[in-house]
């Protein structure tokens, strides 16, 4: 769920960007959206079931069989922030939901940048990289959660996040805009910041392993969400700031724009917080101890009862 998160922005991009050229076509754009919404939630109420027939976790079977209740979110909150390891995946889920966000808001000036100023072509790059975002997430997310190698491919993603944003916002002079060499960066920052958002809220379940994992998710979308909402207008004023290197040597004469340096000192200082991970993965450890029995089923009225 989490990573088809973006197939809905994507579709925005090419829906809205047709769409929403003036005022008439903003109002037909929010009546669809309006439409397919009152669809959906029709359909949701028709179909939604209460509970599954087997809780989703081991974390859900073993609170199902002691007879445990949720704390308030609250407490679950408060007790999150108490564990260790918990603020350094958050941190990671932060740097990659603002980086992803703040590049969406502005693909149109990252594009017109680099030489794409077409409205079409400024859509399928919006959409390209967020259907990126998705297949990162699959890849490597579906990787890590196979090999548990959550730290080395945090730090690796986190890397590559910072190599792929600085073609975004950088002009060598000589070269003039590169709009291939700007849409593949584009596309690499996807497939490698996206990757980052699944894979760390697996972690965070992992370390705080057996917190309400509700309550995990839950913090990590609101702080992210907040976070890239503040972030929007300081990016927004970066991005009238241009750098100027190497003026005097004619082949390396470049610059680069604030927002750039703005991302990348946000993926380079979520590096060196990350780097100081070392929390125990309590969930893997349980399920080491336990072993895996995918025959087991739980009845969840008989248990409830």
């Amino acid at each position: 769920a989490l990573n088809f998160n973006q197939i809905g922005i994507a579709v925005a991009f090419l829906v809205g960007g047709s769409m929403a050229n003036n005022e008439v076509g903003i109002h037909s754009y929010f009546g669809l959206i309006t439409l397919l919404c009152a669809v959906t939630t029709i359909g949701t109420v028709l179909q939604f079931q209460e509970k599954p027939p087997s809780p989703p976790s081991k974390s859900e079977i073993e609170k199902l069989v002691r007879g445990e209740k949720e704390p308030p979110f609250l407490e679950s909150v408060k007790k999150l922030f108490s564990t260790k390891g918990f603020s350094i995946p958050l941190a990671a889920f932060i740097c990659s939901i603002s980086i992803t966000n703040i590049v969406g808001t502005f693909i149109d000036e990252v594009m017109e940048r680099g030489g794409v100023t077409d409205q079409l072509g400024i859509d399928l790059a919006g959409a390209g990289f967020e259907l990126a975002i998705l297949v990162g997430g699959i890849v490597i997310g579906g990787y890590v959660d196979k090999t548990k190698q959550y730290k080395p491919v945090t730090l690796a993603c986190l890397l590559a996040t910072m190599f792929f944003v600085i073609p975004l916002g950088l002009t060598d002079h000589m070269l003039g805009n590169e709009p291939v060499l700007l849409i593949a960066a584009l596309l690499g920052l996807g497939l490698a910041c996206g990757p980052i958002q699944p894979i760390n809220a697996e972690l965070a379940v992992d370390v705080t392993y057996p917190s309400d994992e509700t309550a995990v998710e839950s913090v990590q979308q609101v702080g992210g969400n907040l976070v890239s909402a503040l972030m929007v207008p300081v990016a927004e004023w970066a991005l009238n700031q241009d750098y100027e290197f190497f003026k005097q040597i004619r082949p390396l004469d470049s610059d680069i724009r604030g927002d750039v340096l703005l991302l990348f000192t946000i993926a380079a200082v979520t590096l060196v917080y990350f780097s100081t991970f070392d929390a125990p993965l309590m969930r893997s450890e349980a399920d080491k101890e336990e072993g895996d029995d995918d025959s087991v089923v739980v009845d969840v009225a008989a248990a409830a009862s």
